[in-house]
C-alpha cells in the first residue's frame, strides 16, 4: 500500500466538499434490504468495499466503474490524488491508504516516529475529512528487539498526541492487525489483545483497529468468537483466504458467510473491504465475494 500525494485542490471533490470538521460519506445512501444494485440483490446488512491495491492491473477508472455496478459502494486505500476518481463513480473511499512516513515497518512503536507521523496526520486529516472519508490507516511499526509492552506504550503515547484531531474533525484511525508469521515478520499489532489493550489505553472514541481476517486467522484463529468478543474495539474488517490470501470461496479454510453474519450481529454499519488477490477472472471472483457476503 503506498501513500497518495497528500496535496487535493480544493475543487477536486467538486461537490462532495464539505466544510471543515464535518465528515460525511460521498455516497451515503445505503441499500435498503431487498434492494437491486447492479447485478446482485443486496439483503443490506454489510456495506461493501474493495481493497485498490489487489487490483493494481486494473485502471482505478475501471475498478470504480466495475465495482458500482456491483453494488460496491468503497474502493479504499487510496491517496488524495485518487479519491476524486471514486467519487465520480459515487464511491467513497473507506479507508484512506498511509501516510507516507508510516509505512508498515516504521509507525507508532516508537517515539523518535512520532513527529514525522503526526506532522503528515495534521496535514493528511483535514482532507480525509473534507472529502467524506471515513478512516485514515495507521500501522504500529516491526518490533526490531522492543518489547511489546514497551512498544504499547509508545504506540498510546503516540496516537494520544493526533486522536484530538480525529476527534474534531469525525475521522476514525484504524491500525491493523498484520500477522507477523508469514507476511510482515515482526510488525507488532499482530495479536487481538495487544490491538484491544492499545484501544483501551488510547481511550477515543476516534481509535480503533482493523480486524484483517486473514492476518488473525494465521495467527490467532477462533475468528468469529473474537469479534463476537472485541467488536467494540474494531473499526474496520479486511477479508482475505487462507492460506495465501486468494480468493474467499471452497478452496481456502474460512467460511465468510458465517463471518459476516457474525459480523453483522454485533451492530457493526462500517465497511468490510475485500482484500484477498484474485487467482481467477478478478471482476468474477469480486463479485462470488460479494455475494458470499452478503449476508
Amino acid at each position: 500500500m503506498l501513500a497518495g500525494a497528500v496535496g487535493l485542490a480544493a475543487t477536486a471533490v467538486g461537490a462532495a466538499a464539505l466544510q471543515p470538521g464535518v465528515s460525511k460519506p460521498l455516497n451515503p445512501a445505503k441499500p435498503a434490504p431487498g434492494d437491486v444494485v447492479g447485478t446482485l440483490v443486496r439483503k443490506g446488512r454489510i456495506r461493501h468495499s474493495v481493497c485498490r491495491w489487489c487490483y493494481g492491473g486494473i485502471k482505478l477508472d475501471d475498478l470504480c466503474a466495475r465495482s458500482a455496478e456491483m453494488g460496491i459502494t468503497s474502493v479504499e486505500l487510496l491517496g488524495p490524488d485518487e479519491w476524486p476518481t471514486a467519487a465520480r463513480h459515487g464511491l467513497t473511499c473507506a479507508v484512506a491508504t498511509n501516510v507516507p512516513s508510516n509505512p508498515i515497518p516504521r509507525g507508532f512503536n516508537r517515539a523518535e516516529n512520532h513527529d514525522a507521523i503526526i506532522k503528515d496526520l495534521e496535514q493528511r486529516l483535514p482532507l480525509v475529512a473534507q472529502a467524506g472519508i471515513p478512516s485514515q490507516i495507521v500501522f504500529s511499526g516491526n518490533r526490531a528487539g522492543l518489547s511489546d509492552a514497551d512498544g504499547l506504550r509508545a504506540c498510546a503515547a503516540g496516537l494520544k498526541r493526533i486522536t484530538p484531531l480525529a476527534e474534531r474533525l469525525g475521522v476514525t484511525l484504524v491500525m491493523e492487525l498484520l500477522n507477523s508469521k508469514v507476511d510482515h515478520k515482526d510488525y507488532q499489532c499482530d495479536r487481538t489483545p495487544w490491538g484491544v489493550e492499545l484501544v483501551n489505553q488510547v481511550a477515543s472514541d476516534r481509535f480503533r483497529l482493523l480486524y484483517d481476517i486473514y492476518h488473525m486467522q494465521i495467527m490467532e484463529g477462533d475468528v468469529i468468537r473474537t469479534i463476537r468478543d472485541h467488536h467494540s474495539a474494531i473499526g474496520h474488517y479486511h477479508t482475505g483466504g487462507n492460506p495465501g490470501r486468494r480468493e474467499i470461496d471452497e478452496t481456502q479454510e474460512l467460511y465468510y458467510p458465517a463471518i459476516c453474519r457474525a459480523i453483522a450481529e454485533t451492530g457493526y454499519t462500517g465497511f468490510v473491504g475485500q482484500e484477498f488477490i484474485p487467482s481467477k477472472d478478478p471482476f468474477v471472483s469480486l463479485q462470488r465475494a460479494i455475494e458470499l457476503c452478503d449476508v
